[in-house]
């Protein structure tokens, strides 16, 4: 008899991990639930940020809470970069072990001109391949360097390898979304439980 997608659930652990990070510069706290349906509750005082972290929760079908406060009568970077590290704890603690999940995740996303793909591995080897061209220095109030922050934090805590790929793009709001939906939907991708391999870490080592 062949198992649903939640009785193949089911024979896991709640996916689900909080994590929270306190410095001298921020206050944040972050929580995941890998399985979740997209509930998202989040605000880090700077609103674009909260509108792309909106997009991995809606469209990677994760639960995700982020409360952040930092010194943003200093800058962004700060705030920006520990939500990105946060964020990577998380992941990776929700995942434990990795057992069962498919780990690669592939999505090519368009947003009117700009068409962006994003690759990922749950390699348990944090490298990340940047290849965004963004034309303007903000986004409304946000530094568009931070994207590359953003993800640079994010992948060095969930020991994740990330290539970015922009094949088209000139409007820069469009390039940043499109970014954070295609990396939605191939974490998505990655993280879901494979039914043949669900007892098994997918690695020919036996350990990511």
């Amino acid at each position: 008899m062949q198992l649903s997608d939640r009785q193949i659930l089911d024979c896991f652990s709640p996916r689900k991990a909080t994590i929270r990070r306190v410095t001298n510069e921020t206050d944040v706290q972050v929580a995941v639930n890998l399985d979740g349906t997209g509930t998202c509750k989040v605000s880090t005082g700077i609103p674009f940020l909260d509108h792309m972290l909106h997009q991995i929760s809606s469209h990677g079908l994760i639960d995700l809470e982020i409360q952040a406060s930092g010194d943003l009568h200093i800058d962004d970077h700060h705030t920006n970069e520990d939500v990105g590290i946060t964020l990577g704890q998380a992941l990776n603690e929700a995942l434990g072990d990795k057992k069962g999940i498919v780990r690669f995740g592939n999505f090519l996303a368009p947003l009117d001109e700009a068409l962006i793909q994003v690759v990922l591995d749950f390699s348990g080897r944090p490298h990340l391949s940047y290849g965004l061209q963004i034309p303007s220095q903000r986004v409304g109030s946000y530094d568009t360097q931070l994207v590359r922050e953003f993800f640079v934090a994010l992948v060095n805590h969930s020991n994740m390898t990330l290539h970015i790929r922009q094949l088209e793009g000139i409007n820069s709001h469009h390039i940043i979304e499109a970014t954070f939906k295609a990396f939605a939907r191939a974490l998505r991708m990655g993280i879901e439980i494979d039914p043949r391999r669900a007892s098994m870490i997918p690695s020919s080592k036996g350990v990511l």
